[in-house]
């Protein structure tokens, strides 16, 4: 095992689908034999994808990080509303889907560009009153939630194979893309969810220069340590 005190930076993992992103952190605790390691964005267990942890002296700029805008590619499903606004969630309406142009689609994403104000979804970990959202939503209530002030900077139609919509969106902290795929549903009239995510980018880190989720479990150690940047390679990436 490798002493953490000598680990200081941050690391990029792919998540993997189906785990929280506290299982990767548990992860990679028992990997680096660290206690001092943090992550910058939570992902749901449904979405893949580049999750920064923050190890060490890692760990002082880790608001920093979670500060910078995300990139995400995803794909919505036309027709269904779920409880959770993602496929993990339960169906909770479902209505037929219209013909629907290209041009259509366009311009219901188009109303989701720039600045808005983003409803946070009851599923989230959002908390009212020091309790979570989530675990309000799990015992049936639904509470009121202030609307949140995001940003999309960019977005791209990927793919159209309705009811299913492919998508790239690049957006602000805090940004929601399960209400994304919710409020460009509404939009159409036919309802939608999140059926899945992955997310590419945040800020000037890629999930091209990340680990897997399998490595970091397995090794081997040699591997993990070689993809650990250093504080000083974090800064002269970020421009700072």
């Amino acid at each position: 095992m490798t002493n953490s005190r000598d680990i200081d930076g941050v690391l990029l993992v792919d998540k993997a689908g189906g785990m929280t992103s506290h299982d990767i952190v548990a992860i990679a605790r028992r990997t680096l034999n660290t206690k001092k390691i943090g992550h910058c964005g939570t992902l749901d267990p449904l979405a893949t994808g580049l999750l920064i942890l923050t190890l060490g002296r890692g760990t002082k700029i880790q608001d920093l990080l979670m500060a910078e805008d995300k990139e995400y590619v995803g794909t919505l499903k036309l027709g269904e509303n779920t409880d959770s606004q993602d496929a993990d969630g339960q169906i909770t309406e479902t209505k037929p889907v219209p013909e629907l142009s290209r041009e259509q689609i366009e311009a219901a994403f188009a109303k989701f560009k720039g600045d808005f104000y983003q409803m946070p979804p009851m599923v989230s970990a959002i908390k009212k009153d020091g309790v979570p959202l989530y675990k309000l939503a799990r015992q049936g209530k639904t509470v009121e939630r202030e609307p949140r002030f995001v940003h999309v900077y960019a977005q791209e139609l990927l793919g159209v194979r309705v009811p299913e919509i492919d998508f790239r969106v690049v957006c602000s902290k805090g940004f929601y893309v399960r209400t994304y795929a919710f409020d460009i549903g509404a939009e159409l009239g036919c309802g939608a969810h999140l059926k899945a995510l992955r997310r590419t980018k945040s800020g000037k880190f890629s999930v091209e220069n990340s680990v897997t989720a399998d490595v970091l479990k397995n090794g081997p150690l040699e591997t993990v340590l070689a993809k650990v940047m250093t504080l000083p390679q974090v800064s002269i990436l970020r421009g700072a």
